[in-house]
């Protein structure tokens, strides 16, 4: 090992001794970028509260969305500069080379001479980054030198040519041009040779092979990371919980909209606890794998912008809080062991990455059996994890209210296709996405809760009711514009009663004649719907939870029917949202779902049907009535089954229907045993209940019901017209010929193919086609050219996520 000079060493001592001091020195350039930069956000904000100009207005958005990434980067470049010099102060020997960086590193600190404020903070991170690295030289190049000592190896590292690792050289070569463009790499030991380039891709990636002087034993193999099990034994039981106190601590605090997810939480409090003890003696007390759950709710963290935050005051949205409140009772409710995070940095310290820009992958198994998050933290996640997340996505649950369809989905489908959006493209399971609403079955039922009324409530109600009173749906002065035409037939027959967000004077846009109560708290709001007959929505916004909350305490809803219905082919609102889903009303669901008497859809257009529908309501007496799938037991139970029972990490093995109908013919003279049978009364088939071989599934085979679409008909209108549910979990189960000979298809040309209306055929041509990726397996996909083979299955009474047998 080459040595140097005495005085290089006693100079290296010298520095070190020092070294305290500069620790303080880095953390005081840290402060002194926080207090420039909250200084000018702050200053430049309020130039723009007294109407400074656009050139000021111009400064605050660059200073404000720039500022915030520089000061990211500051943070990360410190905590590895003084990580790395934790370690740099431990070593006693040093070189020539040694000394001449850290000439340069003093040289660096003497840089800091910036002309402007934001040539200033650029300049701190550009140096910064500049002693990240120069200290990290430092310190590894020390290390190398020493192990290559110890070890008898050589310092210079010949980049291997293994035909098992073709891509080692290539990353070696991308290492020598890049590694500094990440700060993790300097994490993980890479400091500019070929030898830390190696030892890198070998142990912290994958792509080049082990190095023979290198330790092996506790080297993971990262391709493998996700199968790693729990040893048996370690499985813990989860219990239902009653006591929501340590959640509420979790949520913590500091923001309207975690305060509002918290008022809700201890509100419904009472019905958890009596939800629980239903659920647990309807399934018998039977054991619940307890597991490690990571709640990321990306919507509200500063980095993505929190828009929700200030509008809670102010009249929402609240559907996406109400409904991860709603889920994070959920999860604790069922016993599972939760960490919760509202910030990058928890999401980062709780994953365990490495500091940087997401570049390095983790370096051991993920902590967590299950991530919930929404879009906004699907992409945080994929900006920090890097490598990472297409190892461990099939964990990854993402909160969507209102779906993605696989089309969107599928990157490459999509891209060539049309279907690419901002939102969609992920490459995940369908069903990994979570809704609001069971609109799309292709994604899973995730829903939220309703407040539920006893016995003696609902008498109370029906006793108190005002018939000619109605409530508006629209907090915000802006949907009530335009709407004075049929607001003035209602005020005929009704006292028309208002929530409109206002702070000094009353909204121009709310007529005189409504008698507006402001912003109200919820329960004051419960109090108002309790007494009023109607609920009245103005088409937007779809798909909230007002109008559930409305029925359940005994109001009819009325909204106005969409000619032509909404979609991203015609609505601003839906373009470039991940789905071709056509909107016939504010709020499908209760359409299809509920219905009348509770709910009544029609033309706001026409003033003789909307004047009847005002009519018709004044006479017709309705109960408070609350679906069970929006109750708490109804949300515990769907989820227990999604959590116990969905697993998207496990590879499905292919499904050959060949390989099942020879199993099947054992001992029947060689006559094959079909898959499919007619079922009793029904155009559909389902499986048969004698086949030898039944496939693991879930849902269990037993609720499959094979049927065809019409031409132009979608799986999901095909299967509701049966009074069946689409589910994508069996289509790989009748995508085969075996599927198609049932339903006695004539089949001309059979191909395979990327598409996602497959299966499918062509009556006037006689074609087939069967689907050649599982990812694009679709209830939605429809075209007028073909007829759809579907999966439908049977379900719960009030719970169309989960079939009868699925607890």
């Amino acid at each position: 090992m080459m040595t140097g000079s005495t005085d290089g060493k006693i100079m290296v001592r010298r520095w070190l001794v020092t070294f305290k001091p500069f620790r303080i020195f880095v953390v005081g350039i840290g402060f002194f970028s926080l207090c420039f930069l909250m200084t000018s956000l702050g200053g430049q904000f309020s130039a723009k509260r007294l109407g400074d100009s656009p050139f000021t207005i111009r400064t605050e958005v660059l200073g404000g969305v720039e500022s915030r990434g520089v000061l990211r980067k500051i943070s990360d470049m410190l905590e590895v500069i003084l990580k790395r010099m934790d370690s740099l102060a431990k070593l006693d020997n040093a070189t020539a080379a040694d000394t001449r960086r850290l000439d340069e590193l003093s040289s660096s600190i003497n840089k800091f001479q910036p002309a402007s404020l934001m040539d200033m903070i650029q300049t701190i991170a550009q140096n910064v980054s500049n002693i990240a690295v120069r200290v990290e030289q430092i310190l590894q190049t020390s290390i190398m030198q020493g192990k290559a000592g110890r070890d008898g190896t050589s310092s210079q590292c010949e980049v291997p040519k293994d035909p098992r690792y073709p891509e080692c050289p290539g990353k070696v070569d991308w290492m020598r041009a890049r590694w500094t463009s990440d700060p993790c790499y300097a994490f993980y030991g890479v400091d500019g040779s070929d030898c830390s380039f190696l030892v890198y891709l070998s142990e912290v990636e994958w792509f080049c092979p082990p190095l023979a002087w290198r330790n092996h034993s506790s080297q993971p193999n990262l391709q493998n990371v996700h199968h790693i099990q729990q040893p048996k034994g370690t499985k813990r039981t989860a219990a239902f919980r009653t006591d929501l106190s340590m959640l509420l601590d979790q949520i913590g605090a500091g923001k309207e909209s975690l305060s509002f997810m918290k008022r809700r939480i201890r509100r419904l409090a009472p019905q958890w606890a009596t939800a629980a003890y239903r659920l647990d003696a309807k399934l018998q007390h039977r054991w619940r794998d307890q597991k490690k759950i990571l709640i990321h709710v990306g919507f509200l963290t500063e980095e993505s912008g929190d828009v929700f935050s200030p509008k809670v005051l102010k009249g929402g949205p609240l559907g996406e809080m109400v409904q991860w409140a709603d889920i994070l009772t959920t999860l604790h409710v069922l016993g599972h062991n939760l960490k919760i995070s509202m910030s990058v940095k928890e999401l980062q310290s709780f994953l365990g990455v490495p500091p940087g820009r997401g570049s390095c992958p983790l370096t051991g198994p993920l902590p967590f059996d299950l991530i919930y998050t929404d879009y906004h933290g699907l992409q945080q996640m994929k900006q920090h994890m890097g490598l990472s997340l297409k190892r461990h996505k099939c964990h990854i649950r993402v909160i969507d209210t209102f779906g993605t369809e696989p089309a969107y989905n599928h990157e490459e489908y999509a891209t060539l296709h049309g279907y690419r959006t901002n939102w969609g493209y992920w490459n995940l399971n369908a069903r990994q996405y979570m809704t609001m609403f069971p609109h799309t079955p292709d994604n899973s039922f995730m829903g939220f809760v309703s407040e539920e009324l006893n016995d003696t409530e609902k008498r109370s109600i029906q006793q108190s009711k005002v018939n000619s009173m109605a409530v508006v749906y629209g907090k915000e002065a802006s949907m009530w514009k335009g709407k004075e035409g049929f607001l003035q037939i209602l005020h005929k027959y009704m006292e028309v009663h208002g929530t409109v967000y206002y702070e000094t004077q009353r909204p121009p846009e709310v007529p005189a004649f409504v008698k507006n109560h402001g912003l109200l708290p919820q329960h004051e709001l419960q109090q108002l719907l309790r007494k009023a007959k109607l609920f009245i929505g103005f088409g937007f916004p779809y798909e909230g939870p007002a109008p559930l909350e409305a029925i359940a305490n005994g109001c009819v809803f009325l909204q106005p029917k969409f000619k032509p219905p909404h979609s991203s082919l015609n609505h601003e609102f839906f373009k470039g949202k991940p789905t071709s889903r056509e909107v016939s009303s504010q709020h499908p669901y209760a359409e299809q779902y509920i219905g009348r008497p509770h709910v009544m859809t029609v033309d706001y257009n026409n003033s003789v049907e909307f004047e009847a529908a005002i009519r018709e309501i004044m006479r017709t007496k309705v109960v408070p009535y609350l679906p069970y799938e929006y109750t708490c037991e109804g949300m515990l139970e769907r989820v227990h089954a999604y959590i116990q029972q969905q697993d998207f990490c496990a590879p499905e093995p292919p499904f050959v229907a060949a390989n099942v109908s020879k199993q099947g013919s054992a001992g029947t003279g060689g006559l094959t045993r079909p898959l499919f049978t007619p079922l009793p009364n029904s155009t559909a088939l389902g499986w048969a209940p004698d086949a030898t071989y039944a496939p693991s599934a879930w849902p269990p085979l037993s609720s499959l019901r094979l049927l065809v679409s019409q031409e132009g008909e979608s799986c999901v209108g095909a299967c509701r017209s049966h009074g069946f549910i689409c589910e994508p979990a069996h289509f790989r189960f009748i995508n085969n010929k075996e599927a198609l000979r049932r339903l006695e298809v004539q089949c001309e040309v059979l191909d395979s193919e990327m598409n996602h209306i497959l299966p499918a055929f062509s009556v006037l041509r006689r074609e087939c086609g069967l689907q050649r990726e599982p990812l694009l397996f679709s209830c939605a996909g429809q075209s007028p050219k073909y007829r759809r083979l579907c999966p439908c299955r049977d379900f719960r009474r009030g719970q169309v996520a989960l079939c009868r047998d699925c607890l």
